[in-house]
């Protein structure tokens, strides 16, 4: 079947209205509204079927880090479909392009981390680390370190595995999750959960959070931590600076696993390879997809440490997935690797744009809806509020405010997404200053458009 875009934009819309099941949605309000149909995409601009341009400033679903519209990689991914278009690496067979990519990525990892099992997503791979960690302690004659922990308001995935250790409360009032032997403790979100404390006290109160459930299960009982460097779908929650040596400190205590879940901080977003090397912190597994094809192919997986990878070898491992290293997705990936190594898109993140944005980002604060604009390599976010000096909350129903804002932002031809009340980014890593400042000036926009909505709707009302 040949795909077209000569269909016009409302035949398209009906067509995904009576066929097309979208992703955290309500499907039945979409139809009726009618979803906007993107048709094309170069660099950081998407193209939509009425012909008009929008910035995307979440890199997709904060994956695109190269950009759209790279030649490379379809022609990569076009010349391992005529040499080898799939194989398995069940059956004591391997192929060229899954070797050479579990190769390179143990190149780019820090530490010991030498070992790759593929996946198709992140959720697929934080699948696989409940059981690996699981699987390892097993091993070592440790069978009752079953117990996970993980944080509320934490992203891991939406899977049955991925989604019980996340600690989002709308995925778990669906499906029976969290699955057992998922614990979750508290997130270090300072502006809405910090009161009085400083940052730097708050950081530390909530990393010891971490020790006290481990000496409330015993840490006999206890597997792993699995945290995000920095929160996105929760918020794009940036740690105080205390809390990830502290983390480190009691993982290290209690021999407790430590994963890094870099689905998203992965291959530069935080202007390094793996956010784990922005905070100084030693995991044991780290959670790669995204950012590792850019989006090209869907891949991922758990790049793991020499101790757990010789240990999980004494025995067969009854995991894994019918297109775990897939040849093409392979290809793609090791493409993309080396367009973000020899353009040194990483290290202009890290030395140019990512210094600018979050200067540009951070004067938003002077505006009146806005009570805290931090940014963290090509992430940053905004926390709305009617009240600035008290970090207020609104009396709205949580996210009320933000989806308005979300709705003018899009209107705006800006893909800007809202947590709650929260505004936040993610664009491509390949985003130039001429770009920002055209997203800056489409966000202030947007705020100036929701902050006269507000006050003619009377919604510019903190809570009690």
């Amino acid at each position: 079947m040949t795909l077209t875009n000569v269909l016009p934009t409302a035949e398209l819309q009906a067509l995904d209205a009576a066929h097309h099941m979208h992703p955290f949605t309500a499907n039945g309000a979409l139809g009726k509204k009618g979803a906007r149909i993107i048709t094309r995409a170069k660099g950081v601009r998407l193209t939509d079927s009425d012909g008009a341009e929008l910035i995307d400033g979440m890199a997709g679903l904060w994956c695109v880090n190269i950009g759209y519209g790279r030649e490379e990689l379809a022609e990569a991914a076009a010349r391992q479909m005529r040499e080898l278009p799939y194989y398995n690496t069940f059956f004591q067979t391997s192929h060229v392009p899954a070797l050479t990519l579990a190769a390179k990525l143990a190149e780019l990892a820090p530490g010991d981390l030498n070992h790759v099992f593929f996946a198709g997503s992140g959720s697929e791979a934080n699948d696989t680390n409940i059981r690996m960690v699981r699987q390892y302690w097993a091993l070592k004659g440790q069978p009752e370190r079953r117990t996970i922990l993980a944080r509320i308001n934490g992203y891991h995935g939406s899977t049955m595995g991925g989604g019980s250790l996340g600690g989002m409360a709308g995925m778990h009032a669906q499906g029976g999750l969290p699955i057992p032997g998922i614990v979750h403790i508290d997130q270090p979100y300072w502006y809405g959960e910090g009161g009085d404390m400083t940052p730097e006290a708050f950081g530390l109160a909530r990393a010891r959070q971490l020790e006290e459930k481990i000496l409330e299960l015993g840490a006999e009982n206890v597997a792993a931590f699995i945290a995000e460097p920095v929160q996105g779908a929760g918020g794009v929650i940036i740690p105080p600076e205390s809390y990830w040596p502290e983390i480190q400190r009691i993982v290290d205590k209690y021999g407790i696993l430590l994963i890094a879940d870099e689905v998203i901080t992965g291959f530069g977003r935080l202007g390094h390879w793996f956010g784990s090397q922005s905070y100084g912190i030693r995991p044991h597994i780290m959670t790669i997809a995204k950012g590792l094809s850019s989006g090209y192919q869907p891949i991922g997986g758990s790049i793991v440490c020499d101790e757990i990878a010789h240990t999980i070898a004494q025995d067969e491992f009854n995991h894994g997935y019918t297109y775990s290293g897939h040849p093409v997705a392979a290809a793609v990936a090791l493409e993309n690797l080396r367009i973000l190594q020899e353009e040194g898109i990483i290290e202009r993140v890290r030395e140019e744009t990512a210094p600018y944005l979050a200067q540009v980002w951070g004067a938003l604060a002077d505006h009146p809806l806005v009570g805290e604009a931090v940014s963290r390599g090509m992430m940053a976010s905004l926390a709305l509020t009617p009240d600035k000096a008290r970090r207020a909350r609104f009396a709205s129903e949580p996210g009320t405010v933000g989806l308005i804002a979300r709705e003018y932002s899009f209107g705006n031809n800006l893909v800007m997404r809202h947590v709650g009340d929260r505004m936040i980014i993610a664009p491509p890593l390949v985003i130039t200053l001429e770009d920002i400042d055209a997203l800056i000036v489409r966000v202030r926009k947007t705020l100036d458009q929701t902050h006269d909505h507000l006050t003619r709707a009377g919604l510019l009302r903190a809570a009690a």
